[in-house]
């Protein structure tokens, strides 16, 4: 199996469930005969699916309007619904005459260079034996996936991880739209975006379904970061026929396609900049941030004020005098000590401040 051709499709919890959230074989059916047809014309294919929560919650009792919304439960709900979505997986491959493999992920995966390194070459072990890897976060530890996302931006993440040469978001609309079709008769497919920027966000917005807790918005993101790594992406509806095949051979109408860029950012600084929600905000001089335009790194002095609070380490957003957001990054102080140096020079700090707030290392322009 070939390295080089490597696809990721990602599929949500409100394409694989009926309108009372129980998971439906015939959809996972569907999708697994879908990639073995991609597997047979030739390429690797890494599945990334939600889905445990909604394969637990009939077992515990907890389906339709009794799906309980504190954390604690949701997360002992996806370690009962993982197995069991693994295992109609598992089922459905196999009649394809293909294996899966569980993979599951945590954000820390992505940051964390060995941690990044262990992942990829699991991944690229897995497709080089031929097995199917289906990949999802790891509700039972990481409740950010529960409360803020689905796993499109973990998709995105994979598609940069494994050097995927197109990323499909699976969905249940035919792709970017126009305009909302539940209010304007009028909308239509975007067929092609070659740069998502501020008006193309415009036009979507807002959470996913009652199942899922992705959306549009959350598509877009994924395919921006996946863009920014040098990967195409194909935001289609799961519900098509042979939409994996068109997606990947990019026939006309199968959904939006969003062209990589030729720039890239490389993987650590992709999750920087994308991946995680900033804690708080740093506003700089405009001195401060020609330099930090330059690569260089946040000192003390170039901070003029310092919003929200956050430990040392924690992602941050730049701006300027204008409240303009140019950058992101890890800082080094918590939000307190970081008030006490704001403005002052290296010479004028006590023996043993810390005068660095962000290093370049862990700084990242942010992409239009």
């Amino acid at each position: 199996m070939s390295l080089n051709n490597t696809v990721v499709v990602k599929i949500g919890t409100s394409s694989i469930t009926d309108s009372e959230g129980v998971v439906q074989r015939s959809r996972i059916a569907k999708l697994c005969a879908e990639v073995a047809d991609l597997r047979a014309d030739g390429y690797g294919v890494v599945v990334v699916t939600s889905g445990a929560i909604a394969a637990g919650l009939p077992d515990l009792g907890m389906g339709g309007g009794k799906r309980p919304k504190d954390i604690q439960t949701l997360q002992a709900v996806a370690t009962v619904g993982q197995s069991a979505l693994m295992a109609v997986y598992r089922e459905e491959f196999a009649s394809h005459g293909l294996i899966a493999g569980q993979v599951l992920l945590i954000p820390l995966d992505f940051i964390v260079r060995s941690q990044y390194l262990h992942a990829r070459q699991t991944l690229e072990r897995l497709l080089e034996l031929g097995v199917i890897p289906v990949v999802n976060e790891n509700d039972a530890i990481a409740d950010d996936e529960i409360r803020f996302g689905d796993n499109d931006r973990i998709a995105a993440l994979v598609a940069n991880l494994v050097d995927a040469v197109r990323l499909v978001l699976l969905t249940d609309t035919p792709g970017v739209l126009t305009a909302d079709p539940r209010t304007d008769a009028e909308a239509s497919l975007i067929s092609e975006i070659v740069r998502i920027d501020h008006q193309t966000e415009a036009l979507v917005g807002g959470a996913g379904s009652a199942r899922g807790s992705g959306g549009m918005a959350s598509k877009l993101n994924a395919a921006k970061i996946a863009a920014w790594s040098g990967v195409s992406s194909v935001i289609a509806d799961a519900h098509r026929d042979q939409v994996l095949r068109d997606a990947v051979a990019g026939v006309p109408g199968s959904g939006t396609m969003v062209h990589a860029r030729e720039s890239r950012l490389p993987a650590r600084k992709l999750w920087i900049a994308f991946a995680v929600g900033a804690q708080g905000t740093i506003t700089v001089d405009g001195g401060a941030r020609k330099a930090l335009e330059r690569g260089k790194s946040l000192l003390a002095a170039g901070v003029r004020e310092v919003d929200g609070s956050f430990a040392a380490g924690s992602p941050v957003e730049v701006v300027d005098d204008e409240a303009v957001v140019f950058a992101k990054g890890l800082t080094r102080h918590g939000s307190d000590d970081l008030r006490a140096v704001a403005g002052r020079r290296s010479g004028d700090l006590p023996p043993g401040a810390l005068h660095l707030v962000i290093h370049a290392d862990d700084l990242v322009t942010v992409p239009a």
